[in-house]
């Protein structure tokens, strides 16, 4: 059952960030809008971040699954097992939700609990395909959070990782991020609606397009997601990390990992890493 006002403690305490702001909330709402257009995006963008590699036949985990919308995609692109895993209750309802969509399969199963939990990790086994996107800075030890991560990748397969680089302006990013979380609802629609209004005029600028289709096009350029929804995920996502690739490769190659490949985003946009772990 979904889980109103949940705050994920344990990323409050070790961040010291005051959380007003559910992940898995934003995603149920998401969810409500998902379509058929939403999901062949996904597959594509899950095609993508794993350069092309067969899916059918792998087994995938989803480290943070979010809307749940990608563990579905990997589903449908025919995983032979699929473990969806999130700590917030929300966003665990939002994969069951998408699990029933799919006829309830016997090899989607579904766990709620945190990345940086040792035990609880290494009870999860390991698979062949491992995605977390956009999900190990927000949980207040990015580090230790990838460390764990990695240790549910079979010997040769794969990581695909998204991990926020620094924005252009740092502190004020994080200012506002910390004035939404401390918000009343009415005034964080607000902050919301502005900065919505901001990223359309800034983005179908930058296109040279009208601005009604840079909205209409958002998802098949962003993975199947939504504007408003990642407007209100951008603004309270709270505990936040940044870092570059440098950083990663090198923590990757420190823990038996070499480098795939990397996309490189924008500043405070998610670059996103490909890592196989050696044999």
């Amino acid at each position: 059952m979904p889980v109103a006002g949940f705050t994920n403690a344990e990323a409050q305490a070790l961040s010291g960030e005051p959380i007003g702001f559910s992940f898995g909330e934003n995603w149920r709402k998401f969810l409500e809008r998902v379509d058929e257009q939403r999901l062949g995006d996904a597959e594509q963008s899950l095609d993508t971040s794993f350069c092309g590699h067969l899916f059918a036949g792998r087994s995938f985990i989803d480290a943070g699954c979010g809307s749940g919308v990608f563990s579905y995609a990997a589903h449908r692109l025919g995983v032979r097992s699929l473990l969806s895993v999130d700590i917030d209750p929300n966003s665990i309802e939002c994969a069951r939700i998408l699990c029933r969509r799919a006829g309830t399969p016997d090899n989607w199963s579904i766990r709620p609990g945190s990345l940086l939990d040792q035990e609880f990790v290494g009870s999860l086994g390991s698979a062949d395909m491992v995605y977390s996107w956009g999900v190990l800075h927000h949980t207040g030890q990015m580090w230790r959070a990838i460390e764990n991560t990695m240790t549910l990748v079979n010997p040769g397969g794969l990581l695909c990782l998204a991990l926020y680089r620094p924005p252009r302006r740092s502190e004020l990013h994080m200012r506002l991020k910390r004035i939404y979380n401390r918000s009343p609802r009415g005034a964080r629609w607000l902050m919301a609606a502005l900065y919505f209004v901001a990223q359309v005029a800034l983005g179908s600028a930058d296109q040279h397009v009208w601005p009604w289709s840079f909205v209409r096009e958002y998802g098949r350029r962003s993975r199947g997601m939504s504007l408003w929804r990642d407007v209100e995920d951008w603004l309270g996502g709270l505990p936040c990390e940044f870092t570059e690739a440098p950083a990663v490769e090198a923590f990757a190659s420190a823990h038996g990992f070499s480098v795939e490949n990397v996309l490189l985003r924008g500043a405070g946009g998610n670059n996103e890493y490909l890592l196989r772990r050696k044999s």
